[in-house]
């Protein structure tokens, strides 16, 4: 989501007259896009200040801007704190930063970090700031209303509202002119996208499949989704279409009732596994990946191990797993107390992950002798005689190169396996 922004604020200003630059030394304006959902990310954005601190002594004119989740929710504090930034803006007020932009200087830092009911920047062609020009993301709503205990968003991009979806598919289209091959559809919870169109309704299923029928060399992706949004209507229109790529990305939070009651996820843990069993009945080579928080207010080690056996149960693909850490203007915050102390929120992060990577392995193995279409997205990392891309799975395929190159398709018949990794040959 942060990546979509990042190149919305990119096509604002370069409209405006300003220049993209990828070097950070020649720069006269540097904005830091950030996220506020968990610590490690607000403290990954500290750490960066100190950097554009020393920058700022080099050249004193140079200046900095905080945008999105984080700026929404120190506002002023930061400034405070900081004082080092010239701009707060948060995330809906990113149309304002040319004018933002040109008042710096008359006296103290801007902020501007007003939430809007309506902004959903449809209007706007990002500019694309992958180097790949193989994937790009594109945003079809903003906002949440889950208001799950422990999370910023809806403090921190307000309510929920979808967008066009004539021009979700106008730049879907764009992108495929440019050489794009593939599109992730992008929102806080895109099951509950909704879209009125001459007094009908417009489904996230049913823009999936408008996406979907541009043209069959385009794959799509989609994330993320609730479990209580999940519709068996959904799950039929990826498995009736082949370039709607086979993996869900479905948080589970805990495996425990009583943890997902007071995270307020609106779902049971049967609830949770119906909808797997679902998926496993329409679309048996489905891929699912997850997200787990360990420690969360109040979790005994019984409910640990409940998340335990769950993840034993659905035997997830990969998984995101964090500890529990609270963040302000959550309810989490104001009503619960966060009484897991670190050191076990650390080690039932461990077994989780340990438990995470025999079960990556164990699906990893299962594709060995298999042939997949993988869609070579640039070099392996760690030699440039590979190739690398992902199958429909969204598992990572590295193999040998072949005479096709970036961007195309190939067929790959899986040799070997790590947890994290397919490797096979072209055939």
């Amino acid at each position: 989501m942060n990546f979509s922004d990042s190149e919305i604020v990119a096509s604002i200003l370069t409209e405006h007259g300003y220049l993209y630059s990828r070097d950070l030394q020649e720069a006269d304006i540097i904005l830091i896009n950030t996220c506020s959902i968990r610590e490690n990310a607000e403290q990954k954005v500290r750490h960066r200040l100190q950097y554009f601190r020393s920058l700022k002594k080099k050249k004193p004119g140079l200046i900095i801007g905080l945008l999105g989740c984080m700026a929404e929710r120190t506002k002023t504090a930061l400034i405070e704190e900081e004082n080092l930034l010239d701009l707060i803006a948060g995330p809906d007020s990113y149309r304002d930063l040319p004018n933002l932009l040109a008042k710096i200087g008359q006296g103290h830092p801007l902020v501007h970090t007003i939430l809007s009911q309506e902004e959903t920047y449809a209007d706007i062609i990002p500019v694309r700031l992958d180097k790949n020009g193989v994937s790009g993301f594109i945003s079809i709503m903003r906002g949440c209303e889950n208001f799950c205990s422990y999370c910023v968003v809806p403090s921190t991009r307000g309510q929920e509202r979808s967008r066009d979806a004539n021009s979700i598919l106008r730049e879907t289209q764009d992108l495929f002119n440019k050489g794009y091959r593939e599109v992730t559809l992008l929102g806080q919870n895109v099951n509950s996208y909704r879209w009125s169109e001459n007094g009908i309704f417009i489904t996230f299923a049913e823009l999936l499949a408008r996406v979907a029928s541009l043209d069959h060399l385009l794959r799509i992706r989609f994330a993320t989704s609730h479990p209580k949004d999940f519709s068996d209507e959904l799950l039929l229109t990826i498995a009736q279409n082949s370039n709607i790529c086979k993996a869900i990305h479905l948080p589970i939070q805990s495996g425990s009732n009583k943890v997902l009651d007071r995270m307020n996820r609106k779902y049971t843990r049967d609830q949770y596994l119906e909808r797997i069993t679902a998926i496993r009945h329409y679309i048996p080579e489905c891929a699912i990946s997850t997200d787990i928080i360990t420690g969360f207010c109040g979790e005994t080690e019984e409910d640990h191990q409940q998340t335990l056996s769950l993840m034993e149960n659905v035997g997830f693909d990969f998984a995101y797993m964090f500890k529990y850490s609270e963040r302000k203007m959550t309810l989490a915050a104001e009503t619960l107390k966060d009484d897991v102390p670190d050191p076990i929120k650390e080690r039932r992060l461990r077994e989780v992950i340990q438990l995470q990577q025999e079960l990556s392995l164990k699906s990893n193995k299962l594709d060995v002798g298999k042939i997949f279409e993988v869609l070579i997205e640039g070099e392996s990392k760690k030699s440039n005689n590979y190739f690398s891309g992902r199958n429909s799975q969204n598992k990572v395929v590295v193999f040998p190169k072949a005479k096709t190159g970036v961007n195309h398709y190939v067929n790959v018949k899986i040799l070997r396996c790590t947890s994290a990794t397919l490797m096979g040959e072209v055939l």
